[in-house]
């Protein structure tokens, strides 16, 4: 029975408490750097109290990008300011994590708060690329099938954008296989209508997502844990589902992904969501026992009682949180406080801390 502020070893890295800050695009960079922005945002849930910070989806191609400002990590400059934004993260006792991504379908859109509609060509759009030459909707560009030799080199893609990940100095990576993206679009038959040995039959449809962890597995180093983010079900009669999750998770963990982080939905316009209060929590539960990989669990996770009670019954072993962090980056701060339980504080802001909490004494290793 794990507690909210235990610390979760992994490989050779211990996050210092079981709360993650999710990868949640920010549509702030140009040609794929990272800038002041994306400083101040992750460094300041770090200096928060989250035991794991994690960069946005970040682009490993340049057409794998959602909008032309997303995070990318397709070429050696894009390292640089990423180094300065992981030393910050560490000096707070940080674990530093970055999820490499590509959009499939779903990219060369505008961002969300101009709009969910495709970009032309003539306006800086792109020809995106999935595994059938079917749009995610009216609204969004018409992708071209990739042809098998492409398939390879997205893989390769995937393989140097974490060699880069690592130059950068993160400790944790996460490949993005969700929310109706590229490797998504894969695994799904409701994506998926390739005729060749990527498409078809369940084995054929997840060959891609094991080829990209065994690829990856082969520059990311043994003592540094990879997790994997899934979409647990297409939420559609038909589509990618919980038991099809479990048997992947079953063949991701001898290829080196040490947890699954359980989301769900984003592959189909028409998908029948039932959402509520940590909703995806029992995908994360039955892949956690069924497959016996370790899980963390994904969404409407606000309070810290839903956080103790996931804990509490082994339902995931790391809680991700997105917008509650959004509203609150000091969330692990003050829940510690409300719980009376000892966290390290920013030697900054130790005179708001209760009287005799600990200043921060990070090393590089990440831990507190």
């Amino acid at each position: 029975m794990a507690n909210l502020f235990d610390p979760l070893p992994l490989r050779g890295i211990t996050i210092p408490n079981r709360i993650a800050v999710s990868p949640m695009c920010q549509y702030s960079s140009q040609d794929g750097f990272a800038n002041d922005w994306h400083l101040v945002h992750l460094g300041s849930r770090a200096s928060g109290g989250a035991g794991l910070v994690f960069a946005e989806a970040t682009s490993v191609t340049a057409e794998g990008r959602i909008t032309p400002e997303d995070l990318g990590i397709w070429r050696d400059a894009h390292v640089e300011f990423l180094s300065r934004i992981v030393r910050f993260l560490k000096t707070q006792g940080t674990v530093p994590g970055m999820q490499i991504a590509h959009a499939g379908r779903k990219g060369s859109t505008q961002r969300p708060w101009v709009g969910n509609s495709k970009i032309p060509l003539g306006d800086g759009g792109w020809v995106p690329v999935a595994p059938s030459a079917v749009a995610f909707s009216d609204a969004y560009p018409m992708p071209r099938a990739l042809l098998t030799e492409e398939i390879h080199s997205v893989v390769s893609a995937f393989a140097s954008a974490a060699r880069r990940v690592l130059d950068a100095g993160f400790q944790v990576l996460e490949i993005h296989a969700a929310h109706g993206y590229l490797i998504h679009e894969f695994f799904s038959p409701l994506s998926n209508f390739r005729k060749d040995e990527y498409g078809g039959s369940f084995e054929n449809r997840i060959r891609i997502g094991l080829e990209i962890v065994t690829a990856v597995r082969k520059v990311w180093p043994d003592n540094l844990p990879l997790f994997m983010r899934i979409s647990a079900t297409d939420w559609k009669e038909g589509g990618w589902d919980l038991d099809q999750s479990v048997e992947l998770a079953k063949k991701l963990k001898p290829l080196g992904v040490d947890l699954v982080d359980c989301s769900s939905a984003g592959l189909v316009v028409d998908q029948k969501i039932v959402a509520g209060p940590g909703f995806q929590v029992p995908f994360s539960e039955r892949i956690r026992r069924d497959a016996n990989i370790p899980t963390g669990t994904v969404g409407l996770i606000e309070t810290k009682e839903q956080v103790v009670d996931i804990l509490s019954k082994n339902q995931a072993d790391l809680v991700f949180m997105a917008r509650e962090f959004l509203r609150d980056p000091n969330w692990p701060l003050r829940t510690a406080r409300e719980l009376k339980q000892e966290i390290s504080w920013p030697a900054q802001y130790l005179r708001a801390a209760p009287p005799g909490s600990p200043a921060r004494k990070p090393t590089d290793g990440g831990t507190v």
